[in-house]
């Protein structure tokens, strides 16, 4: 007789093991912390068909780590310039990828549009599809243009047929859309429960590193944005990417969170057409400002965003806000706002205590960087005087406390490219100034008058001065 498989819950906090489920575990006390998982048989007899899916990885031999023999991890080409720049150069065999957005951003689109150029360049391909029929698939390939394509399409949401579909095909790079609809006949949560999206990824996971396919996860978000399952799933997978973007825009960025095989924090950006996604290969530009003459209030900053410099336009609006002012912002970290408020009135004896200060970051894009902060005070100060800043200006760095104005990480690659589209003036942090004796940065940056500034005062007085 065969071994019945045994259900137990196990703790998100501690890892510990109840037969049965409890509100607290009695192990750590944390509450609503076990979720359902199977242990499985003790001996072999049993039919676990999830425990003995094929594609477990043997365990390896104890090895020395100056014996191990490390090699460049090989990339392919997805076709999608922008993706690849954001993936670190293209697909990893054997990688996994999650990558989540919000309803409609385009994540399917993008993902149809990646598996079709592979397809063409003689890869194996699959797009595993839980949310909608093959029919569905083929009309939006239709849509974009791919009739004749030769992806294989497999509408299936349960584990064990998956797992077996790509032990006989073999496939280089296979899509699940979605890991939140996949279930397991082992466990006997609903599909997207924390269980079964955890045990799925998992074991999808162990597929991928054994069998050597390129595996990518699509995951819904939650209504704060996160992805939606346990935070181990995110722990899981090589690399974890973001879809974000207004639905109302036609435009998208893809960052990347997580990457064991490239830059974090690198962002693709796209258009939305109607064959699809486009790359879009001057971001800058949808970022700047479409002001025919300078207005007040708007200050050019020049951003990193993994290892691309892009132009951005901070737009500021100071008004008068009566005994309760509000601090708002857009793209940007509101605390740092009141924060980069004080520093202003104390070093630089410009106050906005009785004005509501409005901050927005144009085009949609989120700066987490410091190196926002003179651009951000500069917009402001423009704002609140009334006076615009001069055509082709720009400004970078971080303001400290004590009013010093920090140096920005790889200056000398934000002024190339701020030189390349033309800026004339920039007010950046004196550690950020070219060497002397560069004479290629100097050749580069010929035209562009710099003002170097130590303190948010000295920012202010050529700010004056111009």
């Amino acid at each position: 007789m065969a071994t019945k498989d045994k259900t137990t819950y196990t703790c998100n906090e501690c890892g510990g093991t109840t037969p049965r489920w409890l509100g607290k575990c009695p192990h750590c006390n944390a509450w609503n912390s076990l979720v359902e998982s199977v242990a499985e048989p003790a001996s072999g007899g049993g039919k676990n068909r999830l425990s003995q899916a094929k594609g477990l990885a043997p365990s390896a031999a104890l090895t020395v780590l100056s014996e191990i023999q490390a090699a460049d991890v090989e990339r392919t080409p997805t076709g999608l310039g922008e993706l690849d720049r954001v993936l670190g150069g293209g697909i990893v065999e054997g990688g996994v990828v999650l990558i989540g957005g919000d309803p409609g951003i385009g994540k399917s689109t993008l993902l149809l549009q990646a598996v079709d150029a592979l397809q063409r360049t003689g890869l194996s391909t699959l797009y595993v599809t839980g949310e909608e029929s093959g029919a569905q698939v083929a009309l939006r390939s239709r849509r974009l243009g791919l009739e004749q394509s030769q992806v294989k399409v497999l509408a299936e949401i349960q584990l064990e047929k998956i797992l077996a579909t790509l032990d006989s095909h073999k496939p280089a790079i296979a899509v699940i859309d979605s890991i939140q609809t996949v279930y397991s006949d082992q466990l006997s949560a609903a599909p997207g429960s924390v269980s079964q999206v955890r045990e799925c990824a998992a074991h999808l996971t162990r597929a991928a590193k054994a069998s050597g396919v390129a595996i990518v996860l699509v995951g819904h978000v939650t209504k704060e944005g996160a992805l939606a399952g346990p935070r181990v799933l995110e722990h899981m997978v090589d690399t974890v990417l973001y879809f974000e973007g207004d639905t109302h825009s036609s435009y998208r960025l893809i960052r990347a969170i997580k990457n064991r095989f490239g830059a974090v924090n690198e962002i693709g950006v796209f258009a939305m057409t109607e064959r699809g996604l486009k790359g879009v290969n001057n971001p800058s530009a949808i970022f700047l400002s479409q002001h025919s003459q300078p207005v007040p209030g708007s200050c050019v900053l020049v951003t990193l965003e993994g290892t691309r410099p892009m132009l951005v336009e901070i737009q500021a609006l100071v008004d008068s806000g009566g005994p309760s002012p509000r601090r708002l912002s857009v793209g940007l970290d509101r605390d740092r706002l009141a924060m980069l408020l004080a520093v202003l009135h104390r070093h630089a004896g410009v106050s906005c205590a009785d004005q509501d200060v409005f901050v927005n970051a144009v085009g949609g894009v989120r700066i987490g960087e410091p190196a926002a902060d003179l651009a951000v005070l500069l917009a402001i100060t423009s704002s609140l005087r009334g006076k615009a800043l001069p055509q082709g200006f720009l400004a970078f760095g971080e303001i400290g406390l004590a009013g010093e104005v920090r140096p920005a990480p790889r200056g000398q690659e934000r002024l190339k490219e701020a030189a390349k589209l033309g800026f004339s003036v920039a007010i950046v942090p004196k550690a950020n100034m070219p060497k002397k004796g560069d004479t290629a940065l100097a050749k580069a940056l010929e035209g562009m008058t710099l003002h170097p500034v130590e303190r948010i005062e000295e920012a202010m007085d050529v700010v004056r001065g111009l």
